[in-house]
């Protein structure tokens, strides 16, 4: 089954439009969660850059149980207006009605439950569809953009001479859409970021609020892997990284002492400890400091001087860069 969903993933993905929203970076050819990132950090330093006291607002938008709230006749007629046949839009419709499903834990089963609404856990379509489910979900303002990938979604506002009314208005849109499209926003995991490199004093911000709630404001968060500061330093992200690599020494070390040889070892640390350092090192390497770069070097250095390797590890592959500048 779960050969014949990815058939029918790639005939989708080749029978979209090529007017599919930019600013969806999930399932799109030669799109990646750097690119994401990247869009969002480079929107937010070309407002700063254009005038003094320009500040940007970031909300970070969580959804309860996205994937559960589809609604195949709706999304049947979001992919017929994309174009799509409609032998294909009511195979999905099919595809997505009267599953039955149960519970098993230990030997024990629960009684079956037949479900018409959500894309099943576990399957391949699932994200496609809620990306195509979430299509028309953009931005109806010029100086408010709305960022991306699957589920996890990012409504900006780019604020001049502190006029707020438009961020606010989409996200009031916003909160409208889902109500359309049987989404629910989870308010306690929706998070707030401000982005202003200006000098002043005090500078009284308006609170967001949904469904009566007022969103948290933090002065960092974790998108789609990367800890993005109010200040765009890189800091904690790479202190993050850091840490998690050492923990993974650990293990390298547990390998070594039980004699494996040193090409598990290399293969070891490509996999678990420089795939973290290289995680979307595109977007904030380049702009990381000296003592950032220290940390991470710091990383491969312990695992030459403790003999995990017998060589020096690669940690890079082609032309990328590596931790710590080497």
């Amino acid at each position: 089954m779960k050969c014949f969903e990815k058939l029918v993933r790639d005939f989708i993905t080749s029978s979209l439009p090529t007017s599919m929203d930019p600013l969806q970076f999930a399932y799109r050819h030669n799109r990646s969660t750097d690119d994401a990132i990247a869009h969002l950090l480079h929107t937010t330093l070309t407002h700063l850059d254009k005038r003094r006291g320009n500040y940007v607002k970031m909300l970070f938008v969580d959804y309860s149980s996205a994937f559960n709230t589809i609604i195949p006749s709706l999304l049947t007629t979001k992919l017929e207006d994309l174009g799509l046949h409609t032998s294909l839009c009511d195979w999905i419709s099919n595809f997505l009605t009267d599953r039955p499903q149960s519970v098993r834990v230990g030997n024990c089963v629960s009684s079956t439950l037949t479900l018409s609404t959500g894309a099943p856990q576990g399957c391949l379509l699932s994200p496609l569809l809620y990306s195509l489910y979430t299509y028309n979900c953009t931005a109806t303002c010029s100086s408010t953009i709305i960022v991306k990938f699957a589920d996890d979604t990012v409504v900006m506002g780019l604020i001049s001479n502190n006029d707020e009314r438009a961020y606010l208005e989409e996200i009031k849109h916003l909160e409208n859409w889902c109500q359309e499209n049987n989404l629910l926003l989870n308010v306690s995991k929706t998070k707030e970021l401000i982005v202003d490199c200006s000098k002043k004093q005090e500078q009284h911000y308006q609170p967001v609020r949904i469904s009566g709630t007022t969103v948290e404001r933090v002065d960092s968060f974790r998108y789609l892997g990367v800890h993005i500061s109010q200040d765009l330093s890189w800091s904690r992200h790479i202190n993050s990284l850091a840490k998690k690599a050492h923990q993974r020494l650990y293990h390298l070390r547990c390998l070594r002492d039980f004699r494996l040889p040193s090409k598990v070892l290399q293969n070891f640390y490509t996999c678990t400890i420089e795939s973290i350092l290289m995680g979307n090192i595109t977007v904030w390497f380049g702009n990381s400091t000296k003592q950032d770069r220290q940390a991470l070097q710091r990383v491969v250095r312990s695992s030459l001087t403790r003999n995990f390797l017998t060589c020096r590890p690669s940690t890079t592959s082609g032309a990328r860069p590596r931790p710590g500048g080497l």
